[in-house]
Formats: structure tokens, C-alpha cells, sequence
């Protein structure tokens, strides 16, 4: 059993840190996972306190990522339009790889203010800087945290192993 519960582990952490990239996934969720796999290994050496930090941690950083779009396209000068809009292109841009995520949240958000608001391009244009904002700040904490949470997995593995 132990070896199923380390290979679960090392799969989710390296499906979570894809995950930290693209939207579909809840790629700190499946890290976290991951860390709650292996410290059911016999010799493992994650402490249930971190644990419950880690989780407390790991469900914080998924809240952040559904309030941050919202809040940087508002701080930026937008409305339910951009908002609307650049979730919309958050998830069509899956659809186009690399770039379409990169750039789905902004196209979004500036076609949903132009659409839905009527605004002029270059204020479209703003929002939609604020929308590609909040994907780079939300894309680095989930890093840092799937990151963190792999390498207590990597760590705990090699404590197994020794």
C-alpha cells in the first residue's frame, strides 16, 4: 500500500504544479493531496501541524484565485462586464495552449468592457491589463505553494527511502 500512496503522491505533485499554469486544474489542491498521500507512509516526516498549516495554506491560495480576477479588473476600473468577460477568456484560452492562457483573461476582459460596457479601447485596454495582473500574481502564489508543497513530497520521499 505504501508504494501506491507514493506514487499517487509524486503524480499529484507533478500534475498540481501543471496545474498552477493551467485553470482547469486545482493545482494546489492536487499537490496538497499529494502531501497528504505520502505522509501516510510508514517513515514519512510531515507532522499533522504541517499538514493542517499546508491545508489552511492550500485553501486559502484557491479562495484567492477565484477573488483576485474580480478584485484587479475592479481595481483597474472595471465592472460585471470585464469581470464576465475575462473569466469567459480564462477558460476559452485552455483551448489555445500556451499563449490562450497567457493572454485569455486580458482578451476577455477587454472584450467584456467593450461589449458589455461600451467603453473605448484604451480604457478596455486597462482593464484588461488589470485582468493579465491578477493571472500573474494568482499563477506565482499557486507556484510558490505547489512548489513548497513538492518539495516537503520530494523530502518526504527520500526520508522513506533512507
Amino acid at each position: 500500500m505504501d508504494i501506491v500512496l507514493i506514487i499517487v503522491a509524486l503524480i499529484a505533485a507533478v500534475v498540481g504544479l501543471i496545474g498552477v499554469i493551467v485553470p482547469v486544474l486545482p493545482g494546489t489542491l492536487l499537490s496538497y493531496a499529494g502531501m497528504i498521500c505520502i505522509s501516510c507512509v510508514d517513515g514519512a516526516t510531515i507532522t499533522t501541524t504541517h499538514l493542517v498549516v499546508c491545508g489552511v495554506i492550500s485553501v486559502i491560495v484557491v479562495a484567492l484565485d477565484y477573488f483576485l480576477p474580480g478584485y484587479f479588473t475592479k481595481l483597474f476600473g472595471g465592472g460585471k462586464a470585464g469581470v464576465t468577460g475575462a473569466t469567459i477568456g480564462t477558460f476559452m484560452g485552455i483551448f489555445f495552449g500556451l499563449p490562450g492562457i497567457l493572454l485569455g483573461p486580458f482578451v476577455g476582459a477587454v472584450a467584456g468592457e467593450m461589449i458589455g460596457s461600451k467603453v473605448e479601447f484604451n480604457v478596455a485596454f486597462k482593464i484588461g491589463l488589470g485582468s493579465f495582473l491578477s493571472f500573474l500574481v494568482g499563477s506565482g502564489i499557486k507556484l510558490i505553494v505547489g512548489v513548497y508543497i513538492t518539495i516537503q513530497i520530494v523530502k518526504a520521499f527520500i526520508d522513506i527511502l533512507l
